[in-house]
């Protein structure tokens, strides 16, 4: 007897669930998951059915997979066409080559300036041949960075001791130079012995370095540098490999706004230009300003592909902070998280249970569920205008990025675009999967996990794999 198509579909749809469940159930009670904290949820973005899921709707730490929500905030509300600008001004008067008065660095927020990933490294010398075009050959005052467009908190309060001073905790800024990093080479000695610090780069003459580092028969750099925003004093501990002539590790510039006047001063002082007073930062004289250079950014899209390839904490702060003004006049965390809480709460996303405290997913007080981020991504994928910019910002699997060892040589290879996110204890995905004329918005939350970081990955590439039959 010939089956009707009613019932085989409905038979299909069983053997899939059943798929499905197996896979969960494979996953949860893995070794190193039966204690973790988990939160998984995959859905077919097209016809919204529910492919499996675990504790969907319960918060989890997300590590760097916020991003997702920085990035996607930005772009529907900035468009990817929005630059950042930094302005240069004048006040007072130029008369006979002189400037009676003073040149300002206007910051407007731009993670991009001098940065190694991005952006015009060239910037320096065309502020100089701008204010030389004004006919300036002697600054009476100063160079001014002013970076008050952002308050003054630059970290995030709920980011831990250990990274604070760190290259990849650096903050957000009004003005920011250089992914505001410093580096420092050191000369190591035997294992146990402290090493000897050799040069800064860029220098730095004002930092003061208390060193608690040791020589060690590693082969990695473990080093943290420990201080506070605007602070020059930092100590260094850790380990760093024994007997290296010279061996790099890298801070966070703690007063950038001031550090960009510092070195645009020296510029124009090595290009005939004297400027009178040292260099000073944030300093509002009230005076009447005259803009005669405006730098750009590189483009939101540009930026936003940095951030969710490369990871990118630094330029993910910026775009977080700049979202407060939309509501603020100056950039904060407070008006930041209420502005990405209230556009998608008016996107229909159940936020209630939705915690952020930055923008970049180091804070381990971030309590985001999957299914806050498959909604997201569900979001992006069917009703926003920017769905083909979102999605090529995140790296492929098994390609490219911080997953480009995720699901290597698997039949899902090339077909999953995803953010990761990890930090101690934590491991998280999130994404798209592409099979067989299908797209499915997927997050695999991870925390407090027992085993390696390897075996839980492996675990999580199965449970992906379950769905590509």
């Amino acid at each position: 007897m010939k089956k009707s198509p009613l019932l085989l579909l409905a038979a299909s749809l069983y053997s899939s669930l059943a798929i499905s469940q197996s896979a969960v159930n494979a996953f949860v009670n893995a070794p190193d998951m039966k204690r973790a904290n988990l939160s998984v949820m995959i859905k077919d973005v097209e016809t919204g059915e529910t492919i499996l899921q675990h504790r969907a709707d319960k918060n989890t730490v997300p590590a760097s997979t916020t991003k997702l929500v920085t990035t996607a905030t930005a772009l529907e509300i900035l468009g990817p066409d929005f630059t950042f600008t930094t302005k240069l001004q004048y006040d007072g008067t130029i008369e006979n080559g002189v400037l009676n008065g003073n040149i300002y660095i206007l910051g407007g927020g731009d993670p991009t300036l001098g940065s190694k990933y991005m952006g015009d490294s060239l910037f320096l010398d065309k502020w100089t041949a701008a204010v030389k075009q004004l006919g300036i050959k002697k600054i009476t005052g100063t160079v001014i960075g002013d970076g008050t467009l952002y308050d003054t908190q630059g970290i995030p309060p709920r980011w831990t001791w250990e990274d604070m001073g760190n290259y990849y905790a650096a903050g957000a800024y009004g003005i920011s130079i250089y992914d505001d990093t410093y580096k420092v080479y050191f000369n190591s000695g035997e294992a146990g012995t402290t090493p000897e610090i050799i040069r800064v780069e860029p220098l730095m003459p004002d930092l003061r370095f208390k060193l608690f580092l040791k020589s060690a028969n590693i082969n990695d750099d473990s080093a943290y540098f420990y201080g506070a925003p605007y602070s020059n004093d930092r100590s260094i501990y850790g380990e760093i490999p024994a007997n290296r002539k010279e061996f790099v590790s890298k801070g966070d510039i703690p007063y950038p706004a001031l550090y960009a006047a510092q070195v645009f001063r020296q510029n124009l002082v090595a290009n005939g230009v004297e400027v009178t007073q040292p260099a000073t930062a944030d300093v509002i004289t009230g005076n009447t300003r005259t803009t005669f250079f405006t730098q750009t950014s590189p483009t939101l899209k540009e930026i936003i592909g940095n951030i969710n390839y490369k990871s990118n904490n630094h330029y993910a702060e910026h775009l977080f902070n700049y979202l407060a003004l939309q509501k603020a006049k100056q950039a904060n965390i407070t008006d930041a998280v209420s502005v990405i809480k209230n556009f998608w709460k008016s996107k229909g996303l159940d936020i209630s249970g939705f915690i952020i405290n930055d923008g970049c997913g180091l804070s381990p007080s971030n309590a985001i569920s999957a299914k806050f981020f498959v909604d997201l991504l569900t979001f992006e994928a069917n009703k926003s205008s920017y769905k083909n910019v979102f999605i090529s910002t995140l790296p492929v699997a098994g390609e490219s990025g911080t997953v480009r060892k995720l699901l290597k040589g698997t039949r899902l290879e090339g077909k999953v675009h995803a953010k990761s996110g990890s930090i101690f204890d934590v491991q998280c995905f999130a994404g798209y999967i592409d099979w067989k004329n299908k797209q499915y918005a997927f997050a695999v939350l991870v925390n407090n996990y027992t085993g390696s970081r390897k075996s839980v990955i492996e675990e999580i590439e199965k449970l992906l794999l379950s769905v590509a039959k």
